[in-house]
């Protein structure tokens, strides 16, 4: 409560100063961006991996750190068989002014994110209220046996039809279990002071229970389907700051969910509004949470590109170096997790992810029951 009650009062902070002019302001030149340095795998300080021949996957049952590339072809199951069952795919909307959790915002027009001269670490922005439309799609499989408790997987940006084409041939193949996949769109905009900001950046549990209260039975209702309750049935996956937010459901929530997929995670210094208890966003969970908590029931596959996300504002916005610290901080707490270093790749690579996808998958469900083929 307190966390909405902090965001509703930033809210109504921001709408209070916006400019009652009608002159129009200039329109600042955006700041131009770098392209991001090619990182080496092998550079001292990053954690030990396996180089893999090149076009290979992880093992699909084995912890630790891989190496993959410089070619990145799609896995077969990436591609729609028609041979194999195919699920049904249901579409809805959810509008912000029916939302508890998330009344909306957005940045104010052209406007970008500025250090405070007082502490490099925290940026300036102006953003107020504004409503926002989200779409959800919802993936139910051919095997989903109706009134029985189903697991399921999260999925941030939504909607991502890759998913839904590698489900069907998955479980089709016996190779994961008869997953519902239930596919979130953001509430808008990107970066510090937007709507998809505060949701996929914050570091609460929020967002997860925003997920669990509002849009979790919504799917029960509407579709018919009941969505499993332990925590080793649930899964949340992302790229980028969706994928950042898939692990901040289940570390503040690990009562809800246990399995987290994540591409480019975004585990570097861009939560806003900001938070004295994280004041580093999620570079905390390297530089502190991870290490002084006890483990967590969690297991966790992470990608990064050797072209991936770079920034100088801080010592806090190096995407590569942010995910080489999560596996450091993962291995030494003794988790199962599986961290690939694909090179040749962007911030999150369409390439990479069409090549290990089904893998990922594969790994992130490891030891949950699968139902045997029917004779």
């Amino acid at each position: 409560m307190f966390r909405l009650l902090s965001i509703a009062f930033a809210i109504s902070l921001m709408t209070a100063s916006e400019p009652t002019t009608a002159q129009a302001p200039a329109t600042p030149a955006r700041p131009a961006r770098p392209a991001p340095p090619t990182r080496d795998p092998n550079t001292p300080g990053y954690v030990a991996a396996k180089d893999l021949p090149d076009g290979a996957n992880a093992p699909r049952d084995v912890d630790g750190n891989f190496i993959l590339g410089p070619t990145h072809s799609p896995a077969p199951e990436m591609t729609v068989e028609e041979s194999v069952p195919h699920g049904s795919i249901f579409t809805f909307t959810m509008e912000s002014a029916d939302s508890k959790f998330y009344p909306g915002i957005v940045r104010d027009p052209n406007t970008f994110a500025a250090p405070d001269p007082a502490n490099p670490t925290k940026p300036v922005i102006t953003s107020h209220a504004a409503p926002y439309t989200r779409r959800v799609a919802v993936y139910v499989p051919k095997q989903y046996v109706p009134g029985t408790d189903a697991p399921f997987i999260v999925g941030a940006d939504g909607p991502d039809q890759a998913l839904f084409t590698v489900l069907d041939n998955l479980i089709a193949q016996h190779r994961v279990p008869a997953m519902i996949a239930i596919s979130i769109g953001n509430g808008g905009g990107d970066g510090q002071g937007s709507e998809r900001g505060l949701e996929y950046d914050t570091m609460s549990g929020l967002y997860a229970e925003f997920v669990e209260k509002e849009v979790l039975p919504l799917v029960e209702k509407q579709y018919n389907v009941k969505l499993t309750k332990v925590p080793e049935g649930r899964a949340a996956m992302g790229g980028s700051s969706g994928g950042s937010c898939a692990l901040i459901m289940a570390w503040y929530h690990p009562e809800l969910y246990h399995r987290v997929l994540t591409y480019s995670g975004t585990y570097v210094n861009q939560q806003w509004p900001p938070n004295t208890e994280t004041p580093h966003g999620a570079w905390e969970f390297h530089e502190h949470l991870i290490p002084s908590n006890p483990a967590k029931p969690l297991r966790i596959w992470m990608e990064v590109g050797d072209r991936d996300n770079f920034s100088t504002r801080d010592n806090m916005h190096d995407w590569v170096v942010a995910n080489e610290n999560m596996a450091k901080v993962l291995a030494a707490k003794g988790y199962h997790y599986q961290f690939v270093f694909a090179r040749n790749a962007g911030h999150t690579d369409r390439a990479v992810k069409q090549q290990t996808l089904p893998e990922a998958l594969e790994y992130v469900w490891a030891g949950y029951p699968i139902a045997a083929p029917k004779n």
